[in-house]
């Protein structure tokens, strides 16, 4: 019986290591992704970049 238990936490070790290598991976290219974004200017908040100030142009119907 504790030989069954002991290959069972061995294989429930692996599957979590292997999620975490997967994660790691995963988290590896989103940041590989934001990086290659538009640039931008340094110090810009890419929320606000490019929004002018005041009275907003009339929209168009």
């Amino acid at each position: 019986m504790q030989q069954k238990q002991a290959a069972m936490k061995r294989q429930k070790e692996r599957a979590r290591q292997e999620k975490q290598r997967e994660k790691d991976a995963n988290r590896l290219a989103r940041r590989k992704e934001k990086g290659l974004g538009d640039g931008g200017t340094p110090g810009e908040d890419p929320d606000i970049a490019g929004i002018v100030p005041g009275p907003q142009p009339p929209i168009a119907e």
